[in-house]
């Protein structure tokens, strides 16, 4: 069996594959810390991913997969963080909400200026993450293989199962052109001595603000410029960033940077998740996920596990159709 691509989708799907048993190989073009999932701030929330009741199902198992790793987070890289999401109310998000995280309620004044949420949610530091989970995929058996795939047709003539989890790359690798590249920015700063993360949404402007403390570091973003593809980092950009962070903390704005991060959201109207009915062998897409990889990654591999052993009636869809 061979999983194309290593970020959080292809590593937790290839981890959950080899953990059930099967004979698992990687076939990555990079590494899994130079995907775009090294680069994400990787705040678990249910954000708007397509289709939303699959998605919200597919987020809360994650959910209880983070919550069980937070316990060792030196380890894991997941720890369970107190923050503010802000402009949202918990009568927009359902029932699930306040029966699934304890303590979720609307922020106060002195926590954020504006209507918030105050939320215990995991917070993930992604390289020490993807490098569990590739240490426990290689412990289940798995290989990980450095190679470029330009069509899918190579990975199928040299296993019987291929799960494609290629992220951006599915756009040339299965033509499909619903992918597109949503560029985003980060800046890396010492932590002044923040403890809790901020999301702010200022839908005028067309901007979201966050601050993520993590070990060693502040993480300061961000930005969502559709159709950019460049990695290079904007230093008019990364200034926007701190200033934009130091309105809401002011104690960011002495804070000296340490670096910059950018990479790449494979943007799609709606996550792929099927069971490709193309003839010989099994074909599985699993690509997507927009920005809400890591929030998703559990539910999706594991659905992708039943779609290979095809228990869900040989497949799931979970494309939406536009019209």
């Amino acid at each position: 069996m061979i999983v194309v691509g290593s970020g959080v989708i292809g590593l937790t799907t290839a981890l959950v594959l080899a953990e059930s048993g099967r004979r698992v190989r990687i076939w990555t073009r990079e590494p899994a810390e130079r995907t775009t999932s090294a680069v994400a701030g990787a705040l678990w929330w249910p954000y708007a991913i397509e289709p939303q009741d699959l998605a919200r199902t597919w987020a809360l198992r994650s959910l209880s997969v983070y919550e069980e790793l937070a316990a060792r987070p030196d380890e894991t890289g997941v720890r369970l963080v107190e923050g503010v999401m802000g402009e949202t109310r918990l009568d927009e998000h359902g029932s699930w909400a306040a029966a699934r995280l304890p303590g979720l309620r609307a922020s106060t004044a002195e926590e954020y200026g504006g209507s918030g949420l105050w939320a215990r949610l995991p917070l993930i530091d992604m390289p020490v993450h993807l490098g569990w989970l590739r240490a426990r995929f290689l412990r289940a058996g798995g290989v990980v293989e450095s190679r470029t795939v330009t069509d899918l047709a190579e990975a199928r003539a040299a296993a019987p199962v291929v799960v494609n989890c290629a992220g951006l790359g599915a756009r040339e690798l299965v033509g499909d052109p619903a992918v597109r590249p949503v560029r985003g920015q980060l800046v890396i700063v010492e932590n002044p001595g923040i403890r809790t993360w901020l999301v702010s949404t200022d839908a005028v402007a067309g901007t979201t603000t966050y601050l993520f403390p993590q070990p060693g570091r502040l993480v300061l973003g961000g930005t969502t410029d559709a159709g950019e593809s460049s990695l290079e980092p904007d230093p008019a950009v990364a200034a926007g960033i701190v200033a934009r962070c130091a309105v809401l903390r002011p104690e960011v704005a002495g804070a000296r940077v340490l670096g910059h991060r950018v990479g790449v959201r494979p943007v799609r109207f709606a996550v792929r998740l099927e069971r490709d009915a193309c003839g010989g062998g099994v074909l599985v897409h699993n690509y997507g996920h927009g920005g809400g990889g890591v929030t998703v990654a559990w539910g999706c591999a594991e659905v992708a596990l039943e779609l290979v052993e095809g228990s869900a009636g040989g497949r799931v869809q979970a494309r939406v159709r536009r019209g």
